[in-house]
């Protein structure tokens, strides 16, 4: 236990003036990373919208809100968290409530010979040499308040290890909820996993919320893809209107690894989604593939990385935002090619839906390139439903609020196809026929 102020387990006022009593630091040898990511958090503050990243969101409610950071699990049932599980998905699952790991209600069976798979705050004790070589590695806290504050105060979260040539057919369900207090609890959950060489995995994260209540989640994953390894990666953000919710993704690709991202993007107030992979292998593909889908005043916030650093690589990044009442979309992609990086091929694109007069997009696409011999391409688009097509389904008979869902359900649909686990692209289905004006007609013709 370490003692960062005299303050009693309460943040101030805002999170700019984070005061923590007693941390549960970890082993001593994380002491060091953790005072120094505390400091540099104090020194950052939080961001507003005159940082260049932030300048389109906004999160001042985030600010204005005092979080406490003691908010314990409820001792939940099978039963009470049986409607937050994804139907007909067999998988090995880790649960975790209010960011503690939670054994009785996980299942770890069934898993390769070799694999493993524990809690954080197990591995601490059990997998030191495994978190000292890599945990923390990817994350750079110097320029980023919130990865800052996570290192300095992540309690749990899972860590998995696929050892060299072990093909994991069974998804790891990294699965959070949230059950807030009559006090705001903030959540920094801290994932990290390591796969070797010629491996094949796949890990659904996934936060979901009991009731309505005010929280914050500031969550970090580090994803180590070995060379020749395949791993693809779902965020599944469908959380309380009331929530806020910040996750950064960090990846090191190997040579000739494949890796995936799939987001889907339903709840919250105000959410932020970083992710950042590095091709730091040759041979190396990405794909970010991404869908948000906000109503009310939600504000959504996708941030994109690629870096390219080694040559003969590609990535496809495809994110599609449906916004409806007062709701705001933000999408921006940076793409970088560096000097070496000869032979990248790299595309981005980003489209948004506007389904009301006071839905707002903004869609900032970026290129950095500093090699010579590259095909790099970007766009983006904010529109709203073309009222031909609309035309053209009605003239066959089709209802006109059943021909509107059908255009929106097919703007989405290409980015649900890209998701090949079916149980998760099902669940994101539903979600969003929940969400779109008159779903539920579309649904019946499905």
């Amino acid at each position: 236990m370490i003692t960062m102020s005299p303050e009693k387990t309460r943040t101030a006022a805002t999170l700019d003036r984070l005061d923590v009593s007693a941390v549960e630091p970890g082993p001593e040898w994380l002491y060091a990373s953790r005072w120094a990511a505390f400091e540099r958090f104090r020194q950052l503050g939080l961001p507003d919208t005159h940082h260049e990243d932030w300048r389109f969101t906004n999160i001042a409610p985030i600010k204005q809100t005092a979080f406490t950071l003691s908010s314990p699990a409820p001792n939940l049932t099978r039963s009470v968290i049986e409607p937050l599980l994804i139907p007909g998905l067999d998988c090995c699952r880790l649960v975790f409530v209010n960011g503690r790991y939670q054994p009785s209600l996980s299942d770890t069976a069934g898993l390769p010979p070799g694999m493993g798979l524990w809690s954080l705050h197990e591995a601490f004790t059990t997998k030191r040499s495994l978190l000292e070589e890599h945990l923390g590695k990817l994350t750079n806290t110097d320029k980023h308040p919130f990865a800052a504050l996570n290192t300095a105060l992540f309690r749990d979260g899972a860590v998995i290890f696929v050892p060299r040539g072990a093909a994991v057919s069974r998804p790891i369900h990294l699965l959070h909820i949230a059950a807030p207090g009559d006090e705001p609890p903030l959540i920094s959950p801290r994932h990290l996993i390591v796969t070797e060489a010629d491996t094949t995995l796949s890990v659904i994260e996934d936060y979901a919320t009991l009731g309505d209540g005010v929280y914050l989640t500031n969550a970090l994953t580090e994803i180590v893809v070995g060379p020749n390894a395949q791993v693809t990666h779902y965020l599944l953000e469908r959380e309380s209107p009331r929530a806020f919710n910040v996750t950064t993704l960090h990846v090191h690709q190997g040579r000739d690894s494949r890796f995936a991202s799939h987001s889907a993007q339903f709840g919250g107030s105000i959410v932020r989604n970083n992710v950042s992979p590095v091709h730091a292998g040759e041979g190396g593909h990405s794909l970010l593939n991404g869908l948000y889908v906000l109503r009310d005043d939600q504000l959504v916030d996708n941030h994109m990385r690629v870096d390219h650093a080694t040559p003969h690589c590609d990535s496809r990044q495809f994110y599609k935002g449906i916004m409806t009442q007062r709701s705001h979309g933000v999408f921006r992609g940076r793409i970088i090619v560096r000097q070496d990086a000869q032979k990248t091929d790299a595309k981005q694109n980003n489209q948004n839906l506007l389904l009301s007069e006071e839905a707002g997009a903004n869609a900032d696409p970026q290129l950095e390139i500093y090699a010579d011999d590259v095909k790099c391409t970007h766009g983006a688009t904010v529109g709203q439903i073309d009222e031909d097509q609309v035309f053209y389904l009605r003239s066959r008979g089709i209802p006109h609020e059943t021909a509107r869902a059908m255009i929106v359900y097919a703007f989405a649909s290409e980015n649900l196809e890209r998701m090949p686990l079916q149980p998760v692209r099902q669940l994101v289905q539903r979600l969003l026929l929940d969400r779109l004006p008159h779903g539920k007609l579309l649904e019946q013709t499905l």
